[in-house]
């Protein structure tokens, strides 16, 4: 290669060499960045939102992905769950990526039929054929060879919990015998069960937290927070007092009739044999492997039957009309001039009319929560109930189904729960004219309301609020409790939970196949850089190739000498030509 003749021409095509190789490293550095971003996961929130979005359909042709099936039966019917997930990454500390599968349409692949598989009660010969369309529909969408492979697991709720025993053992033996008779899933006699609350509060409880990404230790973008153990329920190989991980989140769901807390409890408990809070804590361990501790969990669950909004409502206007001689009677809990006519269980007509107080109406729902029931063990939330302490400095709460409801409905205020925001909002639609109210309502404005969440709303609201902060005395400047009806837009349902927890000790043989490969095949440092990606490659490779053609042009042109130009200068190196040229340019 022919360099330019004159000082000059050379300083310039010189830089201008080194210019466009430094383009081109950096240009390169940022291909590699990009496209090696692609390989990774998505950062903090979003990688979770992955999981519930709207994706693509399941890929039923990859070998590698496995299926596990959950039927949910409840009191008004029983739902169907089909999950998927890849193979195990073989590190201990990860749980089964499991999501819900979905069919060419990219629909979860969910199916419900009715009634309650509970009113078989009288004839439970008929079980197995009741869950016909919902097994079918599974077998339909998950591949043919892999049905053996594919854990099926059907687990009865409230219903089938009001049932004798005996009726229900009649119901889960027709099940147990004529299931594997028809469909070659993973089907075991334990794969069938009435579960308790506690189970179901539990396995909602896993089923937040894993898809808000609290069980993934291995980042450190959320809160954390110490969690002790009990050195009486661990193996010896995993004697720790305590390990830092990532926070996890508290669950709140009030429905109709009943009401359900659920929260991990940090601080070791000490539980004798006949404590009556064995019953409402639950230790498990989500990972596959009982000496490690990063997903042992303490969680306490407790389900307050008839505390719902509903039942309570009932109550309250029962004790309304039973207290009062008169058959006109002005109920706070009712917005402004509000009438009702209500007709009580003994057959009484009674007329309500709301004075929309509602300071005075949650003072009148305090004393549903019998705060003076002896409690057998401290400290209690109420009706005698323990609970443990809530760190409310160092927690967070989501609320479902009524919390969400009473905050967005109709006050249009749903997520992030402010004391004083949903007070003065919850106050200001008690204290409106009913005719007023009426007149919006007619037009249109509160979508999401039917009547008769428009009619209670000043009572639900009240009774949201004195359950939070009377009955389970959360302060009021609590600012981590978060309303949800969804998470990511979607529905997370029990069952997910349920999954994740009775398949946690499928990873076991990547785990094993991972172990021995590391046995069998040590890698020095130098060989185990192999681990990073094609395109990390592609970088360190560029960076290199860059500084060796920057080095070895420089070297060439500090060993030539300029010419053919003549100058009185004779014979100057030429390093000391580029010195000088760099001073004059």
């Amino acid at each position: 290669m022919d360099f330019p003749a004159t000082p000059h021409l050379a300083a310039l095509f010189k830089y201008t060499i080194i210019f466009g190789l430094l383009v081109a490293f950096l240009v390169l550095l940022t291909l590699a960045v990009v496209e090696s971003d692609k390989f990774l996961p998505a950062a903090g929130i979003d990688r979770y939102m992955q999981r519930m979005a709207f994706g693509e359909a399941t890929d039923t042709r990859d070998p590698n992905l496995y299926y596990g099936i959950v039927v949910d039966c409840g009191s008004s019917g029983s739902r169907v769950f089909v999950y998927s997930w890849p193979r195990h990454t073989g590190n201990p500390a990860q749980l089964l990526d499991i999501r819900q599968m979905r069919d060419l349409q990219g629909r979860p692949v969910v199916k419900r039929i009715t009634p309650g598989l509970s009113t078989l009660a009288s004839n439970p010969d008929e079980a197995s054929t009741y869950l016909k369309p919902l097994l079918q529909y599974a077998a339909y969408h998950i591949p043919r060879d892999k049905h053996k492979e594919t854990p099926l697991y059907i687990l009865a709720t409230a219903g089938m919990r009001m049932l004798s025993e005996s009726d229900q053992e009649d119901i889960l033996d027709n099940l147990r015998e004529n299931v594997p008779l028809d469909y070659e899933f993973l089907f075991s006699d334990t794969h069938v069960e009435v579960i308790s609350g506690k189970q179901e509060g539990v396995y909602a409880w896993i089923g937040i937290n894993f898809v808000l990404g609290r069980f993934n230790h291995a980042e450190e973008d959320d809160p954390m927070v110490e969690v002790e153990f009990d050195q009486t329920s661990l193996s010896e190989a995993s004697q720790v007092p305590s390990i830092l991980r990532k926070r996890t989140v508290g669950v709140l769901d009030m429905g109709g009739g009943s009401l359900q807390i659920a929260f991990e409890v940090p601080k070791s408990v000490r539980i004798d044999k006949d404590d009556i809070s064995k019953s409402l804590i639950a230790e498990f361990n989500l990972g596959c492997d009982k000496h490690h501790t990063e997903h042992v969990y303490r969680v306490y669950v407790s389900t307050f039957l008839g505390y719902g909004s509903n039942s309570i409502l009932k109550l309250y206007r029962e004790q309304m009309a039973n207290t009062s001689r008169s058959t006109s009677i002005l109920d706070p809990c009712l917005p402004r001039d509000m009438p009702l006519e209500h007709t009580t269980q003994d057959g009484r007509h009674v007329h309500f009319k709301g004075t929309g107080d509602y300071t005075v109406c949650r003072t009148n729902l305090h004393h549903f929560l019998n705060k003076t029931v002896p409690c057998q063990k401290q400290p209690c939330s109420f009706n005698g109930v323990y609970q443990p302490n809530i760190d409310f400095k160092n927690s967070e709460f989501y609320g479902f189904s009524e919390f969400w409801y009473s905050m967005e409905d109709v006050l249009r205020i749903g997520g992030k729960y402010e004391y004083k925001k949903f007070e003065k909002a919850a106050s200001d639609f008690c204290k409106t004219r009913w005719s007023l109210l009426e007149d919006r309502y007619e037009k249109g404005l509160y979508p999401q309301a039917d009547e008769y969440r428009f009619r209670s709303q000043c009572f639900k609201s009240a009774w949201m609020a004195t359950i939070m902060h009377d009955g389970f005395s959360f302060p009021a400047n609590y600012s981590s409790l978060r309303s949800a009806q969804l998470i990511y837009d979607r529905e997370v349902q029990w069952t997910l939970g349920a999954i994740l927890y009775r398949t946690r000790f499928l990873p076991l043989k990547e785990i094993q196949a991972g172990i021995l490969q590391q046995q069998s095949s040590y890698k020095p440092p130098w060989v185990r850089v192999s681990a990073l990606t094609g395109y990390q490659y592609i970088f360190f490779l560029c960076f290199g190739i860059v500084v060796a053609a920057i080095f070895f042009y420089i070297r060439r042109m500090g060993g030539r000498r300029i010419s053919p130009v003549r100058s009185p200068l004779h014979h100057v190196p030429s390093m000391s030509y580029f010195m000088v040229d760099e001073g004059m340019v």
